[in-house]
């Protein structure tokens, strides 16, 4: 048996299987760290995405392996998973191509709040700060910019946009040669929020950017650098 084999198989027995040899398994976004969906494993699913890297789960139902995304092309890319301390339950972070749920909904925890009529259909809950922080700017973009300093940035155009962020990429520098903790914390938030205005102004996410640390996850910084293209 090969050191991968070896590994794998330790990585099965301390699953606890229940009686039908399946165990359920959480897809959870590496980026944003919002819970997408919950399915199940047998080993032989577990060990596929494992060899292949890519959610693939057990369909009670058909009785059948399926891939997440074989047909809709909504896949998910694993970064790692994780067993909880009971050893029944499975946590995979993924990079997820596209809506998770088979609704299109990008979560498939988009009902809340049950009431007399029910669960109501609702924005999922953000993942982290940052995801409900991007949210807000992106709502901001039709908002009047004499009553947003976010809509006054995004209106004055890219130029207003990366003066800021300079600006802010400057104050940070100079709290960071200060000894004190708070006026780092402060401005290091500053820049981040001006690097996502920025973001959003190209159309881009914030998870776009953590995706891209996901990437990287795991890789020597000296060899990332190397792969990259030079800029011309």
């Amino acid at each position: 048996m090969g050191d991968t084999e070896a590994k794998h198989s330790a990585i099965l027995a301390a699953v606890h299987w229940n009686a039908d040899g399946l165990v359920p398994a959480i897809a959870q976004d590496a980026r944003s760290g919002q819970v997408l969906m919950l399915a199940w494993m047998n080993a032989e699913a577990l060990l596929t995405t494992l060899r292949v890297g890519m959610g693939t789960y057990w369909s009670r139902s058909r009785q059948a392996l399926w891939r997440k995304g074989e047909t809709s092309g909504h896949v998910q890319h694993l970064v790692d998973l994780r067993l909880d301390c009971d050893g029944d339950t499975i946590l995979m972070r993924v990079i997820q191509e596209g809506p998770a749920c088979h609704t299109g909904e990008k979560t498939c925890f988009f009902l809340g709040q049950p009431g007399t009529d029910g669960w109501q259909h609702q924005a999922p809950p953000p993942g982290s700060i940052l995801d409900s922080l991007q949210a807000t700017l992106h709502g901001r973009r039709m908002a009047d910019p004499g009553q947003s300093y976010v809509a006054q940035l995004l209106h004055g155009g890219q130029d207003r946009i990366l003066k800021k962020v300079g600006e802010e990429a400057a104050e940070f520098i100079i709290a960071c040669k200060n000894p004190e903790p708070e006026p780092i914390i402060a401005e290091a938030a500053d820049l981040l929020f001006h690097l996502m205005v920025a973001l959003e102004e190209h159309e881009l996410h914030i998870d776009d950017v953590l995706g891209e640390l996901a990437r990287r996850e795991g890789v020597s910084g000296l060899e990332e650098k190397a792969a990259r293209r030079p800029q011309t």
